[in-house]
């Protein structure tokens, strides 16, 4: 009698507790994902891979194009019309050889917290001024590579405008303009069927070595997601540089057919994901 009125105690609090814990284990668990071998990717790939690159820097054209070019690889490159006229007719060639061009700002707004940017701070932005910067980086790099761009980088992975209480986001402007918007210092890739696209997860790759990347790579593979590794400078060791020990061996990883991986331009995929993912909201 006293075991039975001590379980009839214990086991509904169990209960309780078990409802708490269980949605725990399901987010932080193993990562399995009923979205594996559902999203349809181009026959016989069962993931993708977007490798990026930000501002424009003279690296990617010096030791990138001509790495991309032997691994018969395209990219994508965010750039910054600032650094745009120190290799001009390379970023020409660049488009010519497909790879695919992004917009990323006119003057590279940042937090007001990065002493580059205390003069230049989102906090100090209105929607009306940052939708202003973004025209115009596309107004250069329409005129000088004769691009219409596509995809976007939020500067330094940052989505507002000012500050407190008056804080506004800007990715319903990117959502507007463009087709696909990368984040930056993100955790994961993106899930085909449930992502955003103009907030796609991009994980950083500089500092990196194939290693470092390869679990995160094959934890794509075996959901069916989409990974986007984010760069800046390419070449050996450094601050913000991708090695291209590294960009060599996601290159032939991808290359790889037993893997199934499809490596293209963040554009390519969105488009793909676009056309062949059911719509997330009934009208």
């Amino acid at each position: 009698m006293i075991l039975r009125r001590y379980l009839g105690q214990i086991i509904p609090l169990f209960y309780a507790l078990w409802s708490v814990v269980l949605p725990g284990f399901a987010q932080y668990g193993s990562g399995a994902s009923s979205n594996t071998g559902i999203f349809p990717w181009p026959q016989g790939k069962r993931a993708a891979l977007s490798l990026t690159f930000d501002d424009a820097r003279p690296s990617q054209i010096d030791a990138g194009l001509p790495l991309f070019e032997r691994q018969r690889a395209r990219v994508t490159f965010y750039v910054s019309p600032r650094n745009l006229f120190q290799r001009l007719p390379q970023w020409r060639q660049a488009v010519l050889a497909g790879h695919e061009i992004g917009n990323h700002s006119l003057t590279h707004p940042c937090t007001g917290n990065f002493d580059f940017s205390r003069t230049n701070a989102l906090e100090d932005y209105t929607l009306g001024r940052i939708s202003k910067d973004i025209e115009e980086a596309d107004t250069i790099l329409f005129t000088q590579l004769g691009v219409q761009t596509s995809g976007f980088a939020y500067p330094c992975g940052q989505t507002f405008v000012g500050e407190g209480a008056l804080v506004k986001s800007y990715v319903p402007i990117i959502a507007r303009r463009f087709r696909s918007g990368r984040l930056w210092l993100s955790e994961d890739a993106n899930n085909p069927m449930r992502c955003d696209l103009a907030q796609l997860l991009g994980v950083e790759m500089d500092g990196k070595s194939f290693g470092d990347l390869r679990p995160m790579l094959d934890h794509a593979i075996r959901r069916g997601y989409w990974l986007v590794l984010a760069g800046h400078e390419i070449g050996g060791t450094g601050r913000q540089t991708t090695s291209t020990n590294t960009l060599n061996a996601l290159c032939e990883y991808a290359a790889n057919p037993t893997n199934g991986l499809w490596l293209d331009t963040v554009d390519a995929i969105a488009r793909h994901i676009i056309e062949n993912r059911p719509k997330l909201h009934s009208k």
